[in-house]
């Protein structure tokens, strides 16, 4: 399916979102902790181990705090996602830490993250295919704009095992990462030109067995609000 998007001297957020890919990508390229996935068409790393087994389990717990009945964005009851949600508090001193490694991992300035979302997946629990990133003909466009525009780069992190299925599909690269616990994955929602990548095209498969955590940070294009 192919979407019209603006054109990069039309749309604002272009030129920023095309340095910001640049600075991330070689801040990532220099850190021997991250593997770049051989694949084409995407930017998308991993780190193992990214949080440790303590830290993974007092993250769950926060998680099941705050999880509600998923929303969709702006209530759109098209995006299939069944999963449970909540925004964490990102006053709390233990949070704060955990989005200042992620910042720091990325090198991206803390005002252009947004809060951290934890969400919790159930057997059968899924998030069908979706992007991250918004398109100039969906009717929350503008709202958008003014609170930060176009997101960029998505960091999730993996907070458990699960003993079967739960794996994050990209379906245009025909792959799928399966959960590892602590594990962080990373994946630039642009393309090398600051413009929609429609390879960034992912879901949350079904969970066959078992509970799948996660956290979900993601990053604008200026500061967010």
């Amino acid at each position: 399916m192919a979407f019209a998007f603006r054109s990069a001297n039309k749309d604002p957020d272009t030129r920023a979102l095309k340095r910001l890919g640049e600075a991330v990508r070689a801040r990532l390229a220099a850190d021997p902790q991250v593997y770049q996935m051989p694949v084409e068409g995407l930017e998308l790393y991993g780190v193992g181990g990214f949080f440790s087994p303590a830290e993974c389990d007092r993250l769950i717990a926060i998680v099941d705090t705050v999880a509600r009945p998923s929303p969709t964005y702006h209530n759109n009851g098209d995006s299939g996602r069944t999963s449970f949600s909540g925004d964490v508090d990102p006053r709390d001193p233990f949070i704060r830490m955990i989005q200042r490694r992620i910042d720091d991992l990325l090198g991206i300035a803390p005002e252009l993250g947004e809060t951290i979302q934890g969400q919790r997946y159930s057997v059968g629990q899924q998030f069908r295919n979706h992007f991250d990133y918004f398109l100039p003909s969906q009717d929350f466009w503008q709202d958008e704009q003014r609170r930060g525009g176009q997101r960029s780069w998505t960091a999730m992190a993996y907070l458990n095992a699960v003993e079967a299925g739960g794996e994050t599909a990209f379906p245009r690269l025909e792959m799928a990462v399966p959960p590892q616990a602590g594990a962080l994955l990373i994946w630039n929602n642009m393309g090398l030109d600051g413009r929609p990548n429609p390879q960034a095209l992912h879901a949350g498969l079904p969970v066959v067995s078992g509970v799948k955590y996660v956290l979900t940070k993601w990053y604008r294009s200026r500061p967010w609000s």
